[in-house]
């Protein structure tokens, strides 16, 4: 496998984790004010997937 398909191929795992973050911190803020303790490792994994996720993108930029 080339390095342009690994990194697609990581991009979209990434994208699926990233969507599953977001859905996970959107579930939290509408069960408020239960599990308020949550909110930062919650938003602490969106930050970080999210944050991966964008910086594979641009890397798979580079490669194209």
């Amino acid at each position: 496998m080339s390095d342009v398909e690994t990194l697609k191929a990581a991009v979209k795992k990434l994208n699926a984790r990233a969507t599953q973050a977001k859905m996970d911190l959107h579930d939290l803020s509408e069960e408020l004010p239960t599990n308020w303790e949550r909110i930062p490792e919650v938003a602490r994994v969106a930050h970080e997937t999210h944050a991966a996720l964008v910086a594979a993108r641009k890397q798979l930029e580079g490669l194209s």
